[in-house]
């Protein structure tokens, strides 16, 4: 990957998930959404435009975070450059 990819169109944050990538939220994912940045983001997904976030710290019998989808424009972007891509000789 070169630092012009793009994330993922979706992605989860849960292990359990089969949206859920390790390799790519290691390098750290930026998500905007509605124009304002977000950090508490635990899956999203750009093309049908919605995330998910947690409700709190409330959980269901499983022990998962309960989780609100909230709809909008949403813009993902790499927060680190990509693994062997740093030019710099220091």
């Amino acid at each position: 990957m070169s630092d012009t990819d793009l994330p993922p169109d979706r992605l989860s944050s849960n292990p359990r998930s089969p949206h859920y990538d390790e390799a790519v939220l290691a390098r750290g994912i930026g998500i905007r959404f509605k124009g304002l940045q977000r950090t508490d983001v635990e899956e999203y997904s750009r093309s049908e435009g919605w995330i998910r976030v947690a409700l709190g710290k409330k959980v269901d019998r499983h022990g998962n975070p309960l989780t609100l989808k909230l709809s909008g424009e949403v813009e993902s972007f790499f927060e680190n450059p990509a693994p062997g891509g740093d030019d710099s000789n220091a």
